[in-house]
C-alpha cells in the first residue's frame, strides 16, 4: 500500500486589518497567508494613509521642505549655468505640488521599482518568483511606512521644526545629525541608515524568503541587495559629483 504524504496545511485566513498588524510583529505568516493573493487594495490603503498623513504634516514639513527645494534649485542653476529665472520659477512650483500631492503619486512608483528590485534580486540567487509575487512583498513591506509618517506627525507636535533645514532632521537614523548641506549624495546614502528604512528591508528579505523559497542564508544577501538597490539615487548621485570634481 503506498503511503500518501499529508498535504501541507492552508494558511490560515486573516483580513486586511489583521494584515497591516501581523505585517509588524509576524510578518513571515502574512507572507505565506498572501504569497499567491493580489496587493492592489493594500497598494491603494498604504498609499492613501500616507498621503494622507503626508498632507497632515505640511505644516511640519513646510519650512525644510522649501529649504530642501532652495538647495536643489541653487545645485541645479550650479551644474546648468544656462538656466533661466522662469526655469527655476517653473521647477519650485512643480517642487509645490509635489509637497502637496508628491506621495500620492510616488508611493505606487516606489513600491512598483522595488517590486522589479526584489523580482531581478530573486533572479540574482539563483530562485525564481514571479513579479506580482515580488510586488506583494514591496507593497506589505512599506508599511512601517506608515508608522513613519506618525512619527513625523509627532514630532510636529512636540519638536520646534521651524529652524530645520533638512527633511533627515526628522528621521530616526544617523542623518538626522548630519549637515543637511553636505554631499546630497552622501546625505541620502547615511539617510537609509535609519530604523524605518532597515525595518522596511528586514521585511523585504523576509518576503522574498517566502514567495522565492530562499534559504535562510540567502534571505540575509537578498536584504542586503535590496538595501543596495534603494540606495542606487543616492550612489549615482554620489558617482556623478565624483566624476565632475
Amino acid at each position: 500500500m503506498t503511503d500518501i504524504a499529508p498535504e501541507a496545511p492552508a494558511p490560515a485566513k486573516a483580513s486586511l486589518v489583521e494584515d497591516f498588524v501581523d505585517i509588524l510583529f509576524s510578518p513571515r505568516e502574512v507572507f505565506v497567508r498572501r504569497e499567491k493573493a493580489g496587493y492592489a487594495l493594500v497598494l491603494i490603503i498604504v498609499t492613501l494613509l500616507i498621503g494622507g498623513l503626508f498632507i497632515a504634516n505640511k505644516g511640519t514639513m513646510q519650512d525644510l521642505m522649501e529649504a530642501e527645494m532652495a538647495r536643489g534649485m541653487a545645485e541645479a542653476m550650479k551644474q546648468n549655468p544656462g538656466m533661466t529665472q522662469e526655469q527655476a520659477e517653473m521647477g519650485r512650483k512643480i517642487g509645490g505640488y509635489m509637497m502637496t500631492f508628491g506621495a500620492f503619486i510616488g508611493m505606487p512608483i516606489a513600491i512598483f521599482l522595488t517590486g522589479l528590485g526584489g523580482w531581478l534580486t530573486a533572479k540574482m540567487l539563483g530562485a525564481s518568483t514571479s513579479y506580482s509575487a515580488a510586488t506583494m512583498v514591496a507593497t506589505y513591506s512599506f508599511i512601517p511606512r506608515i508608522v513613519e509618517s506618525l512619527t513625523v506627525s509627532a514630532q510636529g507636535l512636540l519638536l520646534d521644526t521651524s529652524a530645520l533645514t533638512g527633511r533627515f532632521q526628522l528621521s530616526l537614523g544617523v542623518a538626522r545629525f548630519l549637515d543637511p548641506e553636505m554631499s546630497p549624495g552622501l546625505l541620502g546614502l547615511l539617510g537609509r541608515i535609519d530604523v524605518f528604512t532597515l525595518w522596511v528591508t528586514v521585511l523585504l528579505a523576509i518576503g522574498l524568503g517566502v514567495v522565492a523559497k530562499l534559504p535562510k542564508d540567502k534571505v540575509v544577501v537578498a536584504g542586503v541587495i535590496m538595501w543596495v538597490f534603494g540606495a542606487l539615487p543616492s550612489l549615482w548621485t554620489l558617482g556623478k559629483a565624483a566624476i565632475s570634481g
